[in-house]
């Protein structure tokens, strides 16, 4: 059998702390439920025992197995408490896996005592395929060295048994060659016994081989898992599910047309206002801003696209195609005029100074699709709809208005069953910058009068 010091060279990689907490995470849950299947079958144990018929429990000074059952019980309820309350050290899951064994030989050697026959006797007992139960028992915590720990455990204990029945009391060998002899009397067949230990070392051998692999499955699985976590806190869930999904490799220039809708909002007056307050104030601030805008698009089934500074560009529709994107966008662009009111007033609380925030939406065919090169690469949406809507949003302040939408997104916001609760005016033949015609908008929430 491979060594434990060998096997745990293999189990050793070199990944990073928040994987190997995870993984340790998932050992910890998998030890509680080792202590619950050991509690389980002690209970077995237990019920076979007090059903069990024993003609010469009368003659026997001291019953062993109730104690021994009893005894653990109360070592799995411990464990099973301690697994709950902090990480179990290796001494003591050494310790668990030992007395998982331990437990099962005393058994198995006690029944020549209840029915008072030959240790050999003892040799027949179907109870030995327990042992089997308890080595792949400890397959669940995907660390190889306490199957085989378990196994050798078991070699051992076994190899013990069949020492003790051998030389029973007088010393006298009771061992034969004859098959029927051993099957129909107490006798030992030393080839049958030394099959049981080659059985139990390969399987333990075969099973700790399998959990290895599987345990570099776990570590690849955990590392994906951790960073597709990671990913998701740069990009939207959506994107970072794309990514790490993704059956091909990415490659730039790999897009998809959509109908869809692109909103854009943004902190006036920010660049005048970073030059008066400190780098730890604009920081919070726009941490504040952004902690309060992204709920708001992605509550409403859009996605980031990209942080712009103080501004935020979200998409809906674009990554994952819905029927409601225009009526998505301007509802993210209604709670957002709501909410930034409730922000300003707690500003007014603090005695901190009043912000303005305007959005622009337009919706309209894009294209969704991964740009850069092979060696940097970013999902985006591009096309005259993103131009139009960022436009938009810098026209809001020209209009006196909280938010300009394109008339386009206005009309399929309402096909789509959008019920405004602001003040939306159309406004015709609008001089936008960067738009070289006169443009018609929809004006949200107007301070001022169409000029």
């Amino acid at each position: 059998m491979v060594s434990l010091a060998n096997v745990g060279a293999l189990m050793r990689r070199d990944v990073p702390g928040r994987v190997r907490e995870e993984i340790d995470r998932q050992q910890d849950r998998s030890e509680r439920i080792i202590s619950w299947v050991q509690i389980v079958i002690v209970l077995v144990f237990g019920g076979l025992f007090l059903i069990s018929p024993r003609p010469f429990e009368g003659d026997i000074a001291f019953e062993l197995t109730p104690w021994a059952l009893g005894a653990y019980l109360a070592f799995s309820v411990v464990r099973l408490v301690a697994s709950h309350r902090r990480r179990l050290p290796g001494w003591f899951l050494t310790l668990s896996v030992i007395a998982d064994m331990a437990l099962l030989m005393v058994l198995i050697w006690s029944f020549h005592r209840t029915y008072q026959q030959p240790p050999s006797f003892y040799l027949k007992a179907p109870t030995l395929l327990y042992v089997f139960i308890f080595i792949a028992l400890r397959a669940l915590r995907f660390d190889a060295r306490y199957v085989i720990l378990a196994g050798a455990t078991a070699v051992v204990g076994w190899a013990l048994l069949v020492l003790y029945a051998a030389a029973f009391e007088t010393g006298e060998m009771t061992v034969t060659r004859d098959y029927v002899e051993y099957m129909t009397g107490n006798t030992i067949l030393l080839g049958a016994e030394f099959d049981k230990l080659i059985t139990i070392a390969l399987v333990t051998a075969i099973l700790a081989a399998a959990v290895v692999r599987a345990r570099g499955a776990l570590f690849s699985a955990v590392s994906e898992g951790t960073a597709k976590r990671d990913l998701s806190r740069f990009f939207d869930t959506y994107v970072a599910d794309r990514i790490t999904d993704s059956v091909d490799e990415l490659r730039p220039g790999e897009g998809q047309h959509r109908n869809a809708a692109v909103v854009f909002f943004d902190i006036r007056g920010f660049t005048a206002m970073s030059d008066r307050v400190d780098t730890a104030g604009l920081v919070q601030l726009l941490s504040e801003y952004q902690a309060r805008i992204v709920p708001i698009v992605q509550n409403n089934n859009g996605v980031i696209d990209k942080f712009l500074g103080d501004g935020v560009m979200a998409t809906f529709g674009a990554v994952s195609p819905n029927r409601t994107y225009a009526r998505d966008a301007l509802h993210a662009v209604e709670e957002a005029i709501e909410v930034i009111d409730r922000w300003n007033r707690e500003r007014d609380r603090r005695g901190l100074g009043r912000l303005t925030v305007n959005a622009g939406a337009a919706s309209g065919n894009l294209i969704f699709a991964a740009v850069g090169d092979e060696a940097r690469l970013e999902y985006t949406v591009i096309g005259g709809t993103v131009n139009l809507a960022a436009k938009l949003e810098k026209h809001a302040k020209h209009e006196g208005a909280r938010a300009i939408i394109s008339t386009d997104i206005w009309n399929r916001a309402r096909t789509q069953g959008f019920e405004g609760l602001h003040r939306y005016e159309k406004r015709l033949g609008r001089n936008v910058e960067g738009v070289d015609a006169y443009l018609d908008i929809v004006v949200v929430d107007a301070d001022t009068p169409a000029r």
